[in-house]
């Protein structure tokens, strides 16, 4: 056995675990393990410039493949509570995060020493597991559970909160013996296939609602196989959209009283039989239950037993990961090939309302509806570009109009949307995939939010375009203060005193000078201005990020106020502005619009 001090153990693991990704601030009491990272030089460091910054960093890279998990480290005090956000996104949308956080010695421990703050009671409920290690011989069964829980059933962050001297601790440590443990995933069975195929088959018009735990398990290309094989139209979740192409003959369209297509709507809303596979059935999804579940005959799957029956109780219920009971469906459906029902004339039914219920797009106001910002970033980026969003009407209006044509191809956090996640979050996204286009989306509230991080990304040369749709006003808080007849606090316009009054300017009395800020913190930056320019705009931001390698901004002026559709229930939606009638009204819907 070899002796060394526990943070020299705790690099090596994360080594050995592939946790070698690490976003961070170092800090007095996390210098040793920073001290062990500069020793060993097998852990690739991104310096933030604010730890939950970091966080969501970690969390972006953690989404980029199959089985990454990002590393965030903070010093004691405030970095640990600076990373509860980042935790409560990664939890929220089940994604494995290593959070490690220093703490002050045992002794100083419950004495209120200076940034001394139990930082494991803080995150335990946004975390799967949370320990602060007193022992340092405990350090690494104590990492190699916490990888364990991670990637166990649902996928979740942890936090590990090591005192002073617990990482100075000099241990027994034998790395070519370690080994990571069993990860647990419950199983279909093929009882439970049968049963399930034995439902679906007695259906007419049977959906699948393909959910982020698709994706998490790996098993987007399953999915394709599976739907191929019965014939039945896939209805993706947020976070599972792109488990199959937009374009794909079977790909239905998203769900939702937010982020949907009025084709994804119509066609669910038609729909006998409901397959959910590795999804929460969440309220922006749903909407209304009573309107969600009409007529409808319910299958649940997930990997999470709790979830079963959660939001509401389904005909039947299979406790399994989604790329397993994929494998158990489809084996069941190869031997039953014969007696499976012909879908086709119900799937050409959702591809004729793809082609005929749309969203008009082309729209030529000035100021600009973000309608076409949409619209011309279809044209500029290819089918592989990997989207990058956080909560807003930003978000809402990019998964009403824009389109995924892979898993991980759209990079959004969905349940917990915490403002300021998008700018860090494609940091840690260009990390994952380098060499890729990446393009974030904000409005201007979330950009402003952790807007400091673009330094991280000219210092580290991590080369994305972000679009940020500025109207100057907390646009989806506005939006919902329209019930209470008002519009208090949600604007953020002002004249800005160092940026001159240009009477041809759009963008005069829209407050921050984002273009400026950009620049200052060491990226290129464009403001385009009207919807002709669009595509210039971001074939000069391309050709900038390809020259310089930083991200590059592109900010859009948008009119101050856009109704962006929604509603309460799937058949009530409230759309606000004019619909798609002929083909140029929507040029890049997948399917040219049907008269």
């Amino acid at each position: 056995m070899t002796r060394m001090r526990a943070v020299d153990a705790i690099v090596q693991i994360l080594i050995k675990e592939g946790a070698d990704e690490a976003f961070g601030l170092p800090g007095a009491a996390i210098n040793p393990l920073y001290s062990a990272m500069r020793a060993n030089g097998g852990i690739r460091h991104t310096l933030a410039r604010h730890v939950e910054g970091a966080s969501h960093m970690a969390d972006g890279y953690s989404r980029t493949a199959d089985g990454r998990i990002g590393v965030c480290l903070g010093t004691s005090g405030p970095a640990g509570t600076d990373m509860i956000t980042g935790l409560y996104a990664a939890i929220a949308d089940s994604i494995p995060m290593l959070c490690i956080t220093g703490q002050a010695p045992v002794a100083k421990l419950d004495k209120e020493d200076f940034q001394a703050v139990d930082i494991a009671s803080i995150a335990k409920p946004v975390t799967k597991f949370a320990k602060t290690v007193l022992e340092g011989a405990q350090v690494p069964g104590v990492f190699q559970t916490a990888f364990q829980i991670m990637r166990s059933g649902r996928p979740g962050p942890v936090l590990i909160d090591l005192p002073f001297d617990v990482q100075m601790a000099e241990i027994e440590f034998d790395i070519d013996t370690y080994e990571p443990l069993p990860v647990a995933r419950p199983a279909a069975t093929r009882a439970q296939a049968e049963k399930v195929l034995d439902m679906l088959v007695a259906s007419k018009h049977p959906a699948i609602i393909a959910g982020g735990g698709i994706v998490n398990s790996g098993a987007s290309d399953k999915l394709v196989e599976l739907a191929e094989t019965l014939g039945v139209p896939v209805f993706p979740t947020l976070m599972g959209w792109g488990v199959l192409p937009d374009d794909h003959p079977l790909a239905a369209g998203l769900v939702g009283i937010q982020t949907s297509q009025r084709y994804g709507n119509a066609s669910f809303l038609e729909s006998d039989f409901v397959l959910g596979i590795g999804n929460r059935w969440a309220n922006r999804h749903t909407g209304g239950l009573d309107t969600y579940r009409k007529g409808r005959t319910f299958v649940h799957v997930d990997i999470e037993p709790t979830q079963i029956g959660r939001v509401f109780a389904p005909d039947y219920g299979v406790v399994s990961d989604a790329g397993a009971f994929i494998d158990a469906l489809l084996e069941a459906a190869r031997d039953r090939v014969a007696e499976l029902p012909d879908y086709n004339g119900w799937a050409e039914e959702c591809r004729d309302r793809k082609a005929r219920l749309l969203r008009k797009t082309n729209f030529d106001d000035v100021p600009m509806k973000p309608h076409r910002v949409y619209q011309e970033m279809l044209t500029a980026f290819d089918r592989d570009t990997t989207f990058v969003t956080t909560i807003g009407l930003s978000q809402i209006a990019g998964a009403q109009l824009l389109h995924v044509y892979g898993p991980r191809k759209w990079i959004n956090a969905g349940q917990a949307g915490p403002l300021g996640w998008t700018g860090p979050a494609a940091l840690g996204v260009v990390r994952g995939k380098p060499g890729e286009q990446v393009v974030a989306l904000s409005g201007d509230y979330d950009f402003q939010f952790m807007i400091e991080e673009l330094a991280v990304g000219a210092q580290h040369k991590l080369p994305y375009i972000h679009v940020v749709v500025n109207n100057s006003y907390l646009g989806l808080i506005r939006q919902s203060q329209r019930g209470f007849e008002m519009d208090y606090e949600v604007s953020l316009a002002f004249d800005n005193v160092n940026t001159p009054q240009d009477s041809s300017s759009i963008a005069t009395g829209y407050g921050v000078d984002h273009v400026k800020v950009a620049e200052g913190l060491g990226c290129k930056a464009l403001r385009v201005e009207r919807p002709e320019d669009l595509a210039a705009g971001f074939a000069e931001a391309a050709k900038l990020r390809d020259e310089f390698q930083v991200p590059v901004v592109v900010e859009v002026i948008l009119e101050r106020v856009t109704n962006i559709a929604m509603g309460a229930d799937l058949d009530s939606m409230n759309e606000f502005e004019d619909l798609a009638t002929v083909a140029t009204d929507a040029p890049e819907s997948v399917y040219a619009l049907l008269d």
